[in-house]
Parts: C-alpha cells; sequence; structure tokens
C-alpha cells in the first residue's frame, strides 16, 4: 500500500530527463519588447555625439561664463513678490481648472462608473488628447487668440493637466469599495446620490494627491511658459537672457529654484498627510453611556484638515484675483481674435524646405526622450532604493538620498537645459541631458514610493526564515515592486517626449525650435507642426499602451 504522504518518485523515461515547461508568449513578449526599448534607447544614446570627458573639455566654458556672469543680480523685494505671486496665480489657476474639468473626464473614463463602453472611450480619448499637447504648444495656440498675459498660461496648463488628474482620478475610482455605492443604490438613490455619498468620499484623498503632484508640475512647466509671453518668473528670465544680462539671469534662476524647492516639501508633506491611513477617534464615553456620535471631537488630524482646507481657499482666491487683475481680454476681443488666429493659423501649410526637415526633426524628438529616460533609469532605481524604509534602515541615508531627489526634482528643466548648453552648445545634447537629470528625481520618488508600497508579507516571511536583507530584496521586494516600476519608467519616457518639444524651444533640439520659429514667423506653418507633433505623441502612446500590457 503506498503512504500517501510521501510523494511518488518520479519516473526515468529513457528518452531523458522530461521537457522543461515552455514560457509563456507574455514572458517572450517582455523579454522582446524591453530588448527592442533598451536598444533604441542605446542607439539613442550613441545619436548624442557627446562624452563624458567632453565635460572636462569644455568645463573652461562654464567657468568663463559665470565669471562674465558675476556679480549675481537679484530684482528688487517688490518686484520679486510681484512676479512670485503671478507665477503662483497662474499655477494655482491653471491647476485648480484641472482638477474641476479632471472630475467629469474622470467619470466618463471609469469602467465602473461610465454609462458604457462609448462612454469609457471617449473619456478616455478627451484625457489622452487634452495631454498628447505639450503646455508650450497650447500656451502659443491661445497667446495667437489672447495675446500675452496669464491668461494663455492659465489655459495651456489647465487643459494640458486635464489628462494626467483625469486618468489618476478614473484609476482611483475604478479601486473603490462598491459596497456604499450598492448599498445607497438599494435605498434607492439616485446617480449624483451615489457620486456624492459613495464614490468621492473614497476617492477624495486620492484626487487631492494627484492634484498637489500635477501642481509640482506646472510650477516647473510655468518657467518655461514666460518664454511666449504668459508672465511671471519666467517671463523675467526671458527678459534678461535675452539682454544678455547673464547677472540678473541667474538670480531670477535661484529665485525659480527656491521657489520649487519650497513648493515640492510642502506639497510632499501635503500628500503624505493626505493619503495617511485615518485614524478613527472611536465614540467618548461618560458615566451615562456613549456620547452624542454626532459631536465630533477636534482632534489634531480634524484641525490639520480645517487649516489646510481653509489655507487653500485662501490660497485659490488669492490666485483667482491675482490673475483676474492682470488679465485684460475681453469677450468682443476674445472673439474678435479668435476669428483673426484662425485665419491665420488654417488651413495647416509646410513650404518644401520644412517638409524635408520634419522628419529628421521628430526622430531627434524622440531619440532625446529615449536617450533621456534612459539615462536617468539607474541613478533613479539606486537613489530610490536607498529611499525606501523597507530597504535601508538607517535614517541617515535615506534622509540623504530623498534630499538629493527633492533638490533634483525642484530644478526646472528649462534652467538645467540653459545649463548643459553652455557646456555642450545648442542642439539634442543638450535636452536630452537636462531630461536625464530632472528624470532622476522624478523616477526615484517614484520608484522609493512603489518599493515602500510592496505587501509586507513575502518580506517577514523571508526574514523568519533567516534571509538577508539583500536576499529579501532580490527575492521578494523586488520582484513584487518591479510591475509598478516599469509602469514608473513609461510614463517618465511620456514626459519625456513632450519635455523635448518643449526644450528644444530654447535650443534643445528637435521640433520644438521650428516650432518658435513657425510661431513668429508663418502661422500656417505653426498649425501643420502642431498637428504632426500631436500624430506623433498619439502614436508613441499607443505604442507604450502595448509595451505596459506586455509587463504585466
Amino acid at each position: 500500500m503506498t503512504d500517501l504522504r510521501t510523494p511518488p518518485a518520479p519516473v526515468a523515461s529513457a528518452a531523458g530527463p522530461a521537457p522543461q515547461t515552455p514560457r509563456s508568449f507574455r514572458s517572450v513578449l517582455a523579454a522582446v519588447t524591453a530588448g527592442t526599448i533598451l536598444v533604441a534607447g542605446l542607439w539613442s544614446i550613441s545619436s548624442l555625439d557627446f562624452t563624458p570627458t567632453e565635460f572636462v573639455d569644455n568645463w573652461p566654458h562654464v567657468t568663463r561664463f559665470f565669471e562674465r556672469a558675476m556679480p549675481i543680480e537679484f530684482p528688487g523685494t517688490g518686484e520679486i513678490v510681484t512676479l512670485t505671486l503671478l507665477t503662483l496665480a497662474i499655477v494655482v489657476c491653471g491647476t485648480l481648472l484641472a482638477a474641476v474639468l479632471s472630475v467629469p473626464v474622470a467619470l466618463l473614463a471609469a469602467r465602473n462608473v461610465g454609462t458604457g463602453r462609448l462612454s469609457v472611450l471617449l473619456g478616455r480619448f478627451l484625457g489622452l488628447y487634452s495631454r498628447a499637447a505639450p503646455d508650450i504648444v497650447l500656451a502659443l495656440v491661445f497667446a495667437s487668440v489672447l495675446g500675452n498675459g496669464p491668461l494663455p498660461g492659465i489655459l495651456a496648463l489647465g487643459i494640458h493637466s486635464v489628462g494626467m488628474v483625469s486618468k489618476l482620478f478614473a484609476e482611483a475610482i475604478e479601486q473603490i469599495d462598491e459596497g456604499p455605492r450598492r448599498a445607497l443604490r438599494a435605498a434607492g438613490a439616485g446617480p449624483a446620490q451615489e457620486f456624492f455619498s459613495g464614490i468621492l468620499p473614497q476617492v477624495t484623498p486620492s484626487w487631492i494627491a494627484s492634484v498637489l503632484h500635477r501642481s509640482d508640475i506646472n510650477l516647473r512647466a510655468s518657467a518655461i511658459l514666460g518664454f511666449v509671453g504668459v508672465g511671471g518668473l519666467g517671463d523675467l528670465l526671458d527678459k534678461y537672457l535675452g539682454t544678455l544680462d547673464y547677472g540678473a539671469a541667474i538670480g531670477v534662476a535661484l529665485i525659480l529654484f527656491l521657489l520649487c524647492l519650497v513648493f515640492e516639501v510642502l506639497s510632499s508633506a501635503l500628500r503624505r498627510s493626505i493619503l495617511a491611513p485615518a485614524r478613527s477617534p472611536g465614540i467618548r464615553r461618560t458615566a451615562e453611556g456613549p456620547a452624542d456620535p454626532r459631536r465630533r471631537p477636534w482632534t489634531s488630524a480634524r484641525i490639520r484638515g480645517h487649516v489646510f482646507a481653509w489655507s487653500a481657499v485662501a490660497v485659490v482666491a488669492g490666485s483667482l484675483w491675482t490673475a483676474a487683475g492682470q488679465a485684460r481680454t475681453s469677450g468682443v476681443d476674445f472673439w474678435a481674435n479668435a476669428g483673426y488666429a484662425w485665419g491665420r493659423m488654417w488651413p495647416p501649410a509646410l513650404s518644401e524646405t520644412t517638409q524635408g526637415k520634419i522628419g529628421p526633426a521628430l526622430l531627434e524628438t524622440v531619440q532625446i526622450a529615449l536617450a533621456a529616460t534612459l539615462l536617468s533609469l539607474v541613478p533613479a532605481l539606486v537613489l530610490g532604493v536607498l529611499s525606501a524604509r523597507n530597504v535601508t534602515p538607517h535614517p541617515v541615508v535615506r534622509t540623504v538620498s530623498r534630499g538629493i531627489l527633492v533638490s533634483v526634482r525642484a530644478i526646472p528643466e528649462l534652467i538645467l537645459a540653459l545649463l548643459f548648453i553652455i557646456m555642450t552648445g545648442m542642439g539634442s545634447t543638450a535636452g536630452a541631458l537636462a531630461l536625464a537629470v530632472g528624470g532622476i528625481g522624478l523616477l526615484g520618488r517614484l520608484a522609493a514610493d512603489s518599493i515602500e508600497e510592496v505587501p509586507p508579507g513575502p518580506e517577514r516571511a523571508l526574514r523568519a526564515a533567516g534571509a538577508s536583507r539583500s536576499q529579501v530584496f532580490a527575492a521578494a521586494t523586488f520582484p513584487l515592486s518591479l510591475p509598478a516600476l516599469v509602469s514608473h519608467t513609461f510614463y517618465l519616457f511620456d514626459s519625456n517626449l513632450r519635455g523635448a518639444v518643449i526644450l528644444g524651444i530654447v535650443g534643445g533640439g528637435g521640433i520644438g525650435f521650428m516650432l518658435l520659429r513657425a510661431q513668429s514667423g508663418d502661422q500656417h506653418e505653426m498649425t501643420a507642426l502642431l498637428l504632426c507633433v500631436l500624430a506623433l505623441i498619439t502614436v508613441v502612446e499607443f505604442l507604450a499602451m502595448g509595451a505596459r500590457r506586455a509587463f504585466r
């Protein structure tokens, strides 16, 4: 009789060992996709025609530039305060516009809320094409209609941000607990009641955190929007660079950096506070029994929530008042300017000279984005791992690593591009290196968050079995966080593609420089170039979506 507790021995085969299970098609597809992206990235890096030794060779150019720029000059206190407030007003109003518009778009795009497949497709279409056009491109179009001032910047930042905020908001809606919503529906609640009572309370923290994250991005974007007449600190920086007053330009760049750094720290602290699990204060009891549950105690969390809410109201009100004071466009002017701009921009047309340059320029833009993403990958992952609490127990190492990520993230890509233009000259190399340095901060922070959010069960099991810290990371932490890391890397490439278009306007290579020249010249050609940029980003977006599916 066979002992059921003992597994039967494997039966030997005369033909040799049993064949191994073939790898799944998804694994092969993921390997092929990863190899293709790696080869394309290395090819893009080689196309930059720049070696690390050239940093040493070109360093005298940097030192001579700063010698000519010394001493650093700062604008007057009144001008700094006025322009800083205007910059913040543009960012806050643009982000607020995106926050409002993202709600209906996300409701259409969410599978568990939308009215059908057509609704989901419409919501995703709106989200995709709102983020497909770079904000600088939208600012150029709105400036043609509305003229210079903060309003084109607000509209550009708001419409472009809808794509990201609505996408994250729709994903949060799809992950809600359906229990409260079903209970409300069973009680006879309508769709509006289901949303405000069953969905909105669950997704509000995630929505606010996404809006805060987008405001960080918009603040850095506002620096380069000044180059098309939006106003604020970016406009002043453009003025000083145009007059070759480099000492004053460095002063404005330092103010921008400090502003972005403070904004990044405050925004990160608010996001952590909002996304932290809520602690229930419980029901207080008295000698007569439980206290009235309708009387909520003033806990520290409730006090912080009220302070945050009223501070947000004050900031929004001040930003709207500041932006309204600078906006001069009336309804009559808008429609008159819109008709005039439409006549100048439509139909799209390309000259024979431009037709021969547009293909190489679009390819160069993709190469810049690929090279920047690949150059960011290794340092971002290293700093992200060192910043994760569940991997690096030493607080000093975590603090230093996070400090590096925050500092790098706070530098606007415009300032990085100008610095690398000094070192390497105008072209794709400067744009790729600027995006690569900026990408380290973004990808490193996302990597740290993903590593910290892995389920703790497998890590604890390995530690209980006596595994070392490196074994726990290799066997549990890294494999569990890999899907999120892949998704974040594609997000960085998507961001770098739009950044390559933007930095081309300040000499970073690619299609952006052609857009800037067309904007000040042939508007019909600018429209054709805009359509080419939209087509490129759409194609890349769908290719990236297919690549993400391969890694799931």
